[in-house]
């Protein structure tokens, strides 16, 4: 009887997004199963999991935290105990995870931002990033990575074989959807959010590259060039920057105080995760110039819920809007050069100024969006399970 053990300890406020994702999956998963093959998932007691039973042989709470030295042994031991001799598969969604397993191992990855971006980590964060990743590599005989670009990262970075490792695309939550006009008007009133405005969602650290989304809506504002043609549809609009705030990098902030933009602009802060869908559905336009993504949720999410969107032209964010080299036709979103301020500040007066374009990208936001499914995600790591049953664990 195939046991397959998804390790769901990541499901906590800490690790918001890993946590949507092994969430997700174990939805997915559960009603795949065939009628001989078992899931059972760990989870931290502090966060009973939000899935329902069903195909689940078993709920297995485990106090020790993934940051605890203590699971090199933990783990391990539940994995003799569950698996009592039958075939086994255990799935960690975190590299902070035990390094003898005991049992054949698939790995998820996400993005190797501590050494691709040096300049926001410390010495010593890089160094454990890369140790964690080297030794969970080791352990796992099968990686999935979230897009196309991690994967490549983590063969050229890593030197992950290639035959090791394949992409498994996540998908946005059933929640974000289109919203009816009433809940978003209910959250506009709630939240004191202007009747137009262009959203941007996600951390304020420095690869999120707020600093010049914030000199580019200055400059679709005519804030810094006074010779610059004022843009229909600016004027009435301002800048929402929501997420999570870390006080380490005030600089996006700094900038639109230097800038006099403090009117335009709104730092929301944190929202909860119930408001999001009313929030990227509100939004005029939803603006992403990250410098760097392991995936881009942000974008799936936006073009789920109808908006149109801008976003960077690299890393994994061409894979989420649809690359037209790659034969996905017209891409779904706008893409920009992150880099080029004047670039960005054109395409968000062009979209805001143009609304049958904004139309154009709510449509084909809503049908990209359509294509990344957590039924598809949990097949294609249902397959990955079924495949490394049998054969020798594969090195590095």
């Amino acid at each position: 009887m195939p046991h397959y053990i998804l390790d769901t300890r990541t499901a906590t406020p800490h690790f918001p997004g890993i946590g949507r994702y092994v969430t997700n999956l174990a939805r997915g998963l559960a009603p795949l199963l065939a009628r001989d093959e078992r899931l059972t998932l760990f989870y931290d007691p502090a966060h009973p999991p939000s899935v329902s039973p069903t195909g689940i042989a078993q709920l297995v709470p485990v106090a020790t935290s993934p940051f605890s030295l203590q699971q090199q042994w933990v783990i391990p031991r539940l994995l003799r105990q569950i698996a009592g001799g039958a075939p086994a598969i255990y799935h960690s969604a975190y590299i902070l995870m035990p390094y003898a397993p005991g049992v054949p191992t698939v790995l998820t990855v996400y993005d190797l931002i501590p050494l691709l971006l040096p300049g926001q980590s410390s010495g010593r964060a890089r160094l454990l990033a890369r140790t964690a990743n080297a030794l969970a590599l080791r352990a796992a005989r099968r990686v999935l990575a979230i897009s196309a670009a991690t994967r490549a990262d983590y063969i050229r970075h890593m030197g992950v074989l290639p035959e090791r490792i394949m992409t498994v695309p996540l998908a946005a939550d059933p929640v974000f959807r289109p919203q009816a006009p009433a809940v978003v008007a209910a959250l506009r009133s709630r939240l004191y959010l202007p009747e137009r405005y262009v959203l941007y969602l996600g951390s304020n650290k420095p690869h999120k590259n707020l600093v010049r989304l914030v000199e580019a809506w200055g400059r679709a504002n005519c804030r810094l060039q006074t010779a610059c043609p004022v843009v229909p549809g600016i004027a009435d609009c301002r800048l929402v920057i929501a997420g999570a705030w870390d006080d380490r990098f005030p600089d996006a902030q700094q900038r639109a105080e230097v800038l006099g933009l403090a009117d335009c602009i709104r730092f929301l802060g944190p929202v909860a995760e119930a408001d999001l869908p009313a929030l990227y559905a509100g939004a005029a336009l939803f603006v992403f110039p990250s410098l760097y993504e392991g995936f881009g949720m942000p974008v799936l999410e936006a073009m789920a819920c109808g908006t149109p969107v801008i976003c960077a032209n690299g890393s994994s964010l061409p894979e989420v809007v649809g690359d037209p080299s790659a034969g996905s036709g017209q891409a779904a979103a706008i893409q920009v050069d992150p880099l080029d301020v004047d670039a960005l500040a054109a395409t968000i007066g062009r979209v805001l100024g143009d609304e049958a374009l904004a139309e154009e990208l709510r449509g084909r936001g809503l049908r990209q969006a359509a294509r990344f499914t957590w039924t598809q995600t949990a097949q294609q790591t249902l397959a990955v399970y079924r495949s490394q049953m049998a054969g020798p664990a594969q090195t590095h």
